[in-house]
């Protein structure tokens, strides 16, 4: 399996897509873009002509091997496993959705391993207390005083496996953790370690006994990521590789291909990718397009906007290039859109879908040239 990442935009979903149901909304208005414009036009000027150091170029290789290793232990999701790096590029966190048995946990699992990053596990029920995941103080009779024990959200790379599982108030437990970086227990900050990312999945077919995120928890994560069940020659693989011994719980066989260190220079490299007013424009135009959509009774965010241009950065990076075009607007348009808007009910009926909508609008919303 070829370890590089594609020249041209990644599949993320796409095979959500459903064009009887795309909503074609109407571009947003020129003013709107031209305003993004003089607003780009006025940020400080993108990255100067020298050539990528040894360090960058380094970071990227280390990167790009990263699938490979991810593909020792995981079948078919080269996809969901680019999307996963964006998010540790931009400090960002991902929702993972799809059905039971497709290697969600694996995926996450052996991602640490080939970051040589610490991983925990949370698995979300409905009597799982705040407490349980940040950490709480506890009364030591040796010393007659109260010390804070640690939870599993001091860690590189959490797993908040079936999070909408658990009620509101522990779902909550972790946006300041998410937001913030750091967790405040009786008033004191503790900070979070660096890298830091929530991995939290939850199953798209099972509503009763769940308590679905509202919309500003989902507005957190900066990528949704569909899980697809593997095509048939990949689940022949998979139940090849279980039939010659392969065993899921030992990742020995994985190695650890980058690290913290290339992450910060992957991150580094990405902050200095150039963004041209007309792309930035573009981005707006996009989200604004979702706002007038009549299929929706909530659109992207202006927040929204900015995660979109942020995800488009480390992929036109992790591409080779120091420049964003349009197309690495459209190939992350979905991952990074899709849990940000909300169908109306009648839409719902109809058969809509958030995905759906999307491509609506990347199909009416003319790119810049």
């Amino acid at each position: 399996m070829s370890t590089e990442y594609p020249p041209a935009p990644v599949n993320f979903g796409k095979e959500a897509d459903d064009p009887a149901h795309a909503d074609h909304t109407p571009a947003g208005s020129s003013s709107a873009g031209s305003a993004a414009a003089d607003s780009a036009a006025s940020a400080p000027a993108g990255p100067s002509p020298a050539v990528a150091g040894e360090e960058e170029v380094a970071a990227r290789k280390s990167l790009t091997a990263l699938r490979g290793e991810v593909a020792k232990a995981v079948v078919g999701q080269d996809a969901v496993v680019t999307g996963l790096v964006i998010a540790l590029l931009c400090r960002g966190h991902v929702l993972l959705e799809g059905v039971p048995g497709v290697a969600k946990t694996l995926l996450v699992r052996t991602l640490a391993q080939t970051l040589s990053l610490d991983f925990k596990r949370v698995q979300f029920t409905p009597d799982l207390m705040p407490g349980d995941v940040t950490g709480s103080l506890v009364y030591d009779n040796r010393t007659a005083e109260f010390e804070f024990r640690e939870g599993p959200v001091f860690t590189n790379l959490l797993l908040a496996d079936e999070i909408n599982r658990t009620p509101p108030k522990t779902q909550a437990s972790l946006l300041e953790s998410m937001e913030e970086r750091q967790v405040s227990v009786e008033g004191m900050p503790r900070q979070l370690p660096d890298p830091f990312m929530v991995c939290a999945t939850q199953n798209p077919i099972e509503y009763e006994g769940t308590y679905p995120l509202p919309e500003a928890q989902l507005d957190r994560f900066l990528l949704k990521l569909t899980v697809p069940v593997p095509g048939r020659d990949e689940e022949i693989a998979v139940l090849q590789r279980h039939a010659s011994g392969f065993d899921p719980r030992d990742l020995s066989g994985v190695n650890a291909v980058a690290g913290a260190t290339e992450l910060a220079a992957g991150r580094e490299a990405v902050r200095r990718i150039h963004v041209d007013p007309k792309v930035a424009g573009y981005v707006v135009d996009l989200c604004r397009a979702t706002r007038q959509s009549p299929s929706l009774q909530l659109g992207v965010s202006p927040r929204g906007a900015t995660a979109l241009l942020a995800t488009a950065r480390a992929w036109a990076w992790l591409s080779g290039r120091d420049y964003v075009t349009p197309d690495d607007a459209k190939a992350l348009a979905r991952p990074t859109l899709r849990h940000r808007v909300q169908l109306r009910p009648e839409a719902e009926l109809e058969g809509a879908t958030a995905d759906g909508v999307l491509a609506g609008v990347l199909a009416t919303v003319p790119a810049p040239r």
